[in-house]
């Protein structure tokens, strides 16, 4: 596959005790990939391997067998690690910092700049809906809210590799849609997503290809148009028919097929659509609430060139501003110095009469030494007479 991001051939995790007997053979010999721009479900029953899968992508876990290539390198390789972003199953944040000191403090781990680093959680913030509880210590959230702080700092180094553990749990189905939405954003924008879910819902709205694993091996994988085809079956879908036309549809279909092969029935929206569109009528009629709210924009920097484009532009923006204050400083402190003609006519008189004032001080001074060292020498003149 071109762009492979994540590769796996043979892939083998024992768990053994201290006397080097095996307990578990987690993985067993598993082949996948993903590629980039594709979103992956990883799938299967509590202990079939997904999490111990999920590790040793991470390079949390080292594989007894096999190999694993993540952007074509071992996982273990830290460079490697800033272009991965994680969100695991329980989400585990300080709960004495505040929302806001908890997406900044995981950027700093990336050693984002001060500047960017507050870009961000700004923009995050406001992407996952909790600008209003920004100053909210994490301990007071909701398992929900949280859960959207989590994926936040999963998304603070703009990653090329996502990564995220049941990352609906605890959602109410407006964060789930959310979630969905910015899952679809980021693999159109070419980020590769690995997703483990129980909510088989969701990996069906999202996923390309799945994998489902049973007892450490593969038991299916593939991409879900292929998976979840019924073969032998053909479904049309039309605008609504009257009675007269279904009547004829259905003449034609008999003389083929008994009553019970033919069902005809009007199509139905989601739960999940019906309930986004009942509190979205909520929402227009001004109705507050005291969680998380619905999402703002998606953050600017996580749009790419985009992001990359508006920064620099703000940046020329704000050093025009800056050169346009120089400038008028500039031409206050000229103005101080070259003064208009007539105020420089005033203070060259003033200078004039300040100097003259000293000079005839000085002459008088003069004046006086030169009586006194006469006088002086006229004495010594006299004694030095006197002693002949």
């Amino acid at each position: 596959m071109e762009n492979t991001i994540v590769e796996a051939r043979s892939l083998e995790k024992i768990f053994r005790d201290f006397w080097g007997k095996e307990k578990a053979r987690a993985v067993n010999g598993i082949n996948f990939s993903i590629g980039e721009g594709e979103v992956c479900g990883l799938l299967g029953p509590n202990g079939s391997g997904k999490t111990t899968t999920i590790k040793m992508i991470l390079g949390l876990l080292y594989p007894t067998g096999g190999s694993l290539k993540v952007f074509g390198q071992s996982p273990r390789n830290v460079e490697i690690k800033k272009r991965i972003g994680y969100l695991p199953e329980e989400t585990y944040l300080y709960k004495y910092l505040t929302a806001r000191e908890t997406i900044s403090f995981f950027a700093s781990l990336f050693n984002i700049p001060s500047e960017e680093r507050t870009r961000r959680t700004e923009q995050l913030l406001e992407m996952v809906g909790l600008t209003h509880a920004a100053n909210r210590p994490i301990g007071e959230f909701s398992k929900g809210m949280a859960r959207r702080i989590g994926l936040a700092q999963a998304l603070v180094n703009d990653p090329d590799l996502v990564i995220l553990d049941e990352p609906t749990t605890g959602l109410d189905p407006i964060g789930c849609r959310e979630i969905k939405d910015l899952i679809k954003m980021l693999a159109k924008r070419g980020k590769s997503v690995l997703l483990s879910s129980h909510l088989l819902a969701d990996v069906e709205d999202l996923c390309d290809n799945v994998v489902v694993l049973y007892g450490g091996e593969i038991r299916a994988e593939g991409t879900l148009k292929n998976l979840l085809k019924e073969q032998g079956k053909t479904q049309i879908l039309t605008p609504d028919l009257d009675k007269e036309m279904l009547d004829k549809i259905l003449k034609i279909l008999k003389t083929k097929h008994t009553n019970k092969d033919v069902l005809i029935d009007n199509p139905a929206m989601s739960l999940e659509d019906f309930f986004v569109r009942v509190v979205e009528e909520a929402k227009s009629s001004s109705k507050q609430t005291s969680g998380a709210e619905t999402r703002g924009e998606f953050a600017d920097y996580l749009f790419g060139k985009d992001s990359e484009e508006k920064a620099r532009s703000e940046e020329m923006l704000k050093k025009l501003l800056e050169g346009r204050e120089k400038i008028n400083i500039e031409t206050k402190k000229e103005k101080i110095a070259h003064p208009p003609k007539n105020k420089i006519a005033v203070e060259k008189l003033e200078r004039l009469s300040e100097k003259k004032k000293p000079q005839k001080i000085e002459e008088k001074k003069t004046k006086a030494y030169d009586k006194k060292i006469e006088h002086e020498n006229k004495r010594i003149n006299e004694l030095l007479n006197t002693k002949k």
